[in-house]
Order: C-alpha cells, then sequence, then structure tokens
C-alpha cells in the first residue's frame, strides 16, 4: 500500500487525534474510539498513516514538535540576552509547571517511558532525542568558561535531572507550589558550588 506521506485531511485528522492522545493517552490508544472521536474510521488512518505504529510515530513527532517550538520560543527569548544556565533552567521551569503544559507534559513522559520500555516500537528513539534537545538548550545557556568539557556537561546533566525529578513528582501531585520551591532551592545552590 502506498501511504500518503502529507495531505490536508491526514494533517487535520493527526492534529485531531492529538487532541485525543492529549487527553486520553497514546499507550493503550486503540484505533476504533480514536476514529470516532476524530470523525473518521480505522480505515481512513490506516490508510492514510499506514499502520497504527506510524499514526503512532506521527503523533509523537507532533508532540516533540510541540516541545521544540518551546526549547525555540526559550532560544530566541534569549537572543541577544546573556543568561546563564540557571536562569535558563528556571525559565524552563516555570513553562513546565504551567497548568496549562500538563496534558502535553504528560503525554511526554508516557512517550518517554514506551521509550525505554519497546526500544525498537513507535517509539523508538523518542526518550534519547528528548534528553539531546534539553541539553542542547541548556549547553546555549552556559558560557565557555575554560572549564573542562566534561565538568560542564556534567552540570547541565544535574540540571536536566533536577528539572526532570521535579517534573515527574509534579505531574503525580499537581503539588506546583511545592516543586517549585525544590527546583529553585536546588538551582541556587548549584548556582552557589
Amino acid at each position: 500500500m502506498v501511504v500518503p506521506k502529507t495531505s490536508a485531511r491526514r494533517d487535520e485528522l493527526l492534529e485531531r487525534a492529538y487532541r485525543y492522545v492529549l487527553e486520553h493517552g497514546i499507550a493503550a490508544l486503540s484505533l476504533r474510539p480514536l476514529a470516532a472521536d476524530v470523525q473518521s474510521s480505522p480505515r481512513v488512518l490506516l490508510f492514510l498513516f499506514g499502520s497504527k505504529d506510524e499514526l503512532v510515530r506521527a503523533l509523537i513527532g507532533r508532540a516533540r514538535a510541540d516541545e521544540l517550538q518551546m526549547l525555540d520560543e526559550l532560544r530566541s527569548r534569549r537572543d541577544g540576552d546573556v543568561a546563564d544556565l540557571f536562569e535558563v533552567a528556571g525559565e524552563v521551569w516555570t513553562w513546565l509547571a504551567a497548568p496549562a503544559h500538563r496534558a502535553v507534559l504528560t503525554l511526554w513522559l508516557e512517550s518517554y517511558a514506551r521509550s525505554l520500555i519497546e526500544p525498537d516500537g513507535a517509539w523508538s528513539g523518542f526518550a534519547e532525542a528528548t534528553v539531546r534537545d534539553w541539553l542542547d538548550l541548556l549547553a546555549a545557556a552556559q558560557p565557555d568558561d575554560g572549564r573542562p568539557p566534561a565538568q560542564a556537561e556534567a552540570e547541565r546533566t544535574l540540571v536536566l535531572a533536577v528539572l526532570r525529578g521535579a517534573l515527574l513528582d509534579l505531574l503525580a501531585t499537581g503539588d506546583a507550589e511545592r516543586t517549585t520551591a525544590a527546583v529553585r532551592r536546588e538551582l541556587a545552590a548549584l548556582r552557589d558550588r
């Protein structure tokens, strides 16, 4: 079967399906309820995407596009401004903690975990790619101050671990005040080291 690479109908259904998985999750995705919700049929979805795995890949790609757009927005706000790793990490946390982003972050977490559980499946490579995306953003905010590259990379990795760990806690509890206080405290401690 020849699968259309792109079409207006495919793009429209991808957006509808993306809204659906933001609300219902992606791990247990079933084509019949999805098709009913997006006002299509399982056959049309399979025709447009080729297989359920390809549909999942397209949905994960759509979620990653949202993530990359946010990262680009953070970068563009910083163009010309002098910021350090910890200021940028604080801005990232503000974005992560915003209630409006809970659905996409829950989908991100679900895709991240599935990427680890099924490294050869539809989620293949998602976790590794997203770690690189975030580390690249943090690297851009880290001045070249003559430290060994491995030390600078370790610092970025630690900052990312703080953000990711607090995000997991926030998604589990919804307690933005507590997790934000913890992130702010740890970023300040890391800056003072």
